[in-house]
């Protein structure tokens, strides 16, 4: 049998998009991988939140500070982050770092976060390891993806899954597309070449993850030109790129 010819990479027009919620593992993992199409969407008028699952507790090279140091500098850098892309809105939920399962507390938790900012769009990390990109595939990510996309479905629109969240006053939503990170077969891309700079400020505030990096700048026009091509875009244009799935399902199950 012949392989399946591989899905186009379209470019992305936000349109109608009022709001994104967008799911990570770790601080920075968004601004690595999404910081410029969420500096496109927020220019255009899209409100973004984020969901951090840790809080990054296990990161950076200097041992000799204590862990509980470490997980609130990282907070304070990833809001820092945040408000360079003109992101306000950031829920910590401080699940250990590098331990990330998806478990049904995680996926409850990702489920309150969407119940309450009601996205319509809901970007995560992929939960399948692309093995051409295993750095990307950190088990924590990996685990935050599966949870993030049980959350959109079905747990975020299923009144009767983690029926506190009913008790909390938090009615069902349901997300209208997912679109993942890193993921294995792209098909929407987002032009970045304009808001690159805000990516590069955005990740130049994750001091103890970057400071200690050679050429990084170098490294992501690298990623984000080979996008550019990917989608068809002219040469030294920026683009990031993401697995959209359409959720056409109305229903609670």
């Amino acid at each position: 049998m012949p392989e399946a010819e591989p899905h186009p990479i379209q470019l992305d027009d936000a349109g109608s998009v009022k709001r994104v919620l967008v799911v990570t593992a770790h601080p920075d993992d968004v601004d690595f991988g999404a910081a410029g199409t969420v500096a496109t969407w927020v220019n255009a008028g899209v409100e973004v939140a984020y969901c951090i699952s840790t809080d990054g507790d296990a990161g950076g090279i200097d041992r000799s500070m204590a862990r509980t140091d470490m997980a609130r500098l990282r907070r304070d850098e990833q809001t820092a982050a945040a408000n360079a892309v003109g992101v306000e809105d950031v829920t910590f939920l401080g699940y250990p770092d590098g331990r990330l399962s998806a478990s049904v507390e995680l996926r409850r938790d990702v489920s309150r976060v969407v119940r309450r900012f009601r996205p319509e769009r809901l970007v995560c990390q992929s939960p399948e390891r692309n093995w051409d990109r295993i750095g990307a595939s950190h088990p924590d990510h990996l685990a935050a993806g599966e949870a993030a996309v049980c959350a959109a479905y079905p747990d975020a629109r299923n009144p009767f899954a983690h029926p506190e969240l009913l008790a909390e006053g938090l009615e069902p939503w349901s997300v209208k597309e997912l679109w993942m990170m890193a993921a294995p077969r792209p098909n929407r891309a987002v032009d970045i070449t304009d808001a690159f700079p805000v990516k590069l400020k955005a990740l130049s505030c994750h001091h103890s993850q970057v400071d200690h990096e050679h050429d990084i700048e170098g490294r992501l026009r690298e990623w984000a030109g080979a996008g550019a091509r990917a989608a068809g875009l002219g040469e030294g244009r920026l683009a990031e790129l993401f697995q959209l799935v359409a959720m056409p399902w109305s229903g609670s199950a």
